[in-house]
């Protein structure tokens, strides 16, 4: 007998490595959720459990010396990415968007995906102790009709849902077509990442 699993849904976890970058980017983080009024009134019109930039600032690497280091360094995590993914693209991806979320306790992001780019990721640059995990689907879910659950034993690559656990520091990239949502945080203070895009 031979079984052969298909089709795999790649997910990659790597590490900023540069703490005095982490610490550029909190304090950038938090000037933006002080001094954006419009990211701050797009938060509110749409129930975001906190603040981000994600509507109202499209320039965060031309705006801010860390943002742009940011950038930089996650260049090579996606090119890696990318590689890895065996995708045959021609050129190197470009980073299409990038912005801040800073989820307040009991903060969720319900799930979604990002059309129209090919990698999306988060960098962690706050994570207090509870903060709500990435909660990542099976994209095969919507049609696997009459199958049964899984054993709760089964590995990791057999389950219908994975929760990554981020820590200060960590990046995370998927294809952007994988669906995921941020469970809720149940920590105590705020919670700080960046997301991006790229295309």
């Amino acid at each position: 007998m031979t079984i052969r699993n298909l089709f795999a849904t790649p997910f990659y976890e790597g590490q900023l490595g540069d703490e005095a970058l982490l610490e550029e980017l909190e304090q950038s983080c938090r000037a933006l959720e002080s001094d954006d009024v419009a990211g701050q009134a797009w938060s509110k019109d749409h129930g975001y459990q906190g603040y981000t930039s994600y509507a109202s600032l499209n320039d965060l690497p031309l705006r801010d010396p860390a943002f742009d280091d940011l950038k930089r360094l996650l260049d090579k995590h996606v090119r890696a990415f990318a590689d890895a993914c065996h995708f045959n693209l021609g050129r190197k991806p470009k980073l299409d968007s990038l912005w801040v979320n800073i989820l307040k306790p009991g903060g969720t992001h319900s799930g979604h995906i990002h059309p129209h780019s090919i990698i999306s990721g988060t960098c962690y640059v706050l994570v207090p102790k509870g903060a709500g995990a990435l909660k990542l689907e099976d994209p095969r879910l919507a049609r696997m009709m009459a199958a049964p659950p899984r054993r709760p034993d089964a590995p990791e690559a057999f389950q219908p849902f994975v929760y990554a656990e981020p820590k200060p520091g960590t990046i995370f990239l998927w294809e952007s077509w994988l669906t995921h949502e941020v469970l809720p945080s149940k920590a105590k203070s705020d919670r700080i990442s960046i997301s991006f895009n790229y295309r």
